[in-house]
This record gives C-alpha cells, structure tokens and sequence, in this order.
C-alpha cells in the first residue's frame, strides 16, 4: 500500500495514509461480501432485514478483522483484548449505522440494499477511526502513520 500511496495524484501522498488505502481495499471486499449475503438472505430466503443485516454484517466484519489484522496493520499484539475492542467497536456500529441508519431508511421506504450502502458509508469513517487510532494503535506497521 505505501507503493501505490506514493502514486496517488494531486499530493495525496501526503495526505492519505497506507493503512487508509488497505482499509478501504480490504473493507470494500468484504461490504461486497456484505451485501451478497444481504441480498442471499433478504432476497433469496425471505429473511426479515433486521436479521438478514445482522448475519449478514457478522460473517463480514469478522472476515475484515482477520484481514485487517494480519494483512493492513500487521499487528502482533494479542489477539484477545483486539478481538474484545472490535467486538465493542462493531456493536456500536452495529446499532448506530446498521440498525439505526439502515433499518431507518429501509422503514422509511429506500430499498434495502440502496440503505445497507448508505450505512456502508457512515460505518467505513466510525471502522477505520476506531481501528487505526483504538484496536490497532499500537501497531508499528510500515502502513500506519
């Protein structure tokens, strides 16, 4: 990721951590996962949206965790106490975004995959903050600045 932040045009080398770049990568694959297993349980098996985000959101957030983890900040700290922040860190965001603004705009008449992104947008800022400067910040990664 420090390679390909060095090529970034208009000076946002300087601006845009590696971490940040491995974050959004890392994250964007698993909300594309997100949002298949939404679509597979709402859609193809007619679960209601409140359980179908959770299942959903639980499978994805522990696939970016281990990614995150191994991968983007390359922590070696003990998994334990990482793996309790994230737990409170995704139970917030679960209630906040998910919840709140997802079910929220599904009740509101948006099309459920459309405020599952809209959501998407919010947790993406609340996840990296919480894992950078919180869960992995004691990290000493080539990727955090």
């Amino acid at each position: 990721m420090e390679v390909v932040v060095r090529w970034l045009p208009f000076g946002l080398s300087r601006v845009v951590a590696p971490s940040f770049l491995g974050f959004a990568l890392i994250n964007g694959c698993t909300f594309g996962l997100d949002l298949l297993l939404l679509a597979l349980f709402r859609g193809g098996l007619g679960l209601p949206v409140p359980i179908a985000f959770t299942v959903a959101y639980v499978l994805a957030f522990g696939l970016s965790f281990v990614l995150n983890r191994a991968l983007n900040f390359r922590s070696h700290a003990p998994v334990g106490p990482q793996a309790g922040l994230y737990a409170v860190a995704i139970l917030i965001n679960y209630l906040a975004f998910i919840l709140g603004v997802g079910s929220a705009l599904t009740a509101i008449g948006v099309q459920y995959l459309l405020s599952r992104v809209v959501a998407g947008a919010c947790e993406a800022a609340f996840m990296y903050s919480v894992m950078r400067w919180i869960i992995f910040r004691d990290t000493k990664s080539p990727g955090a600045r």
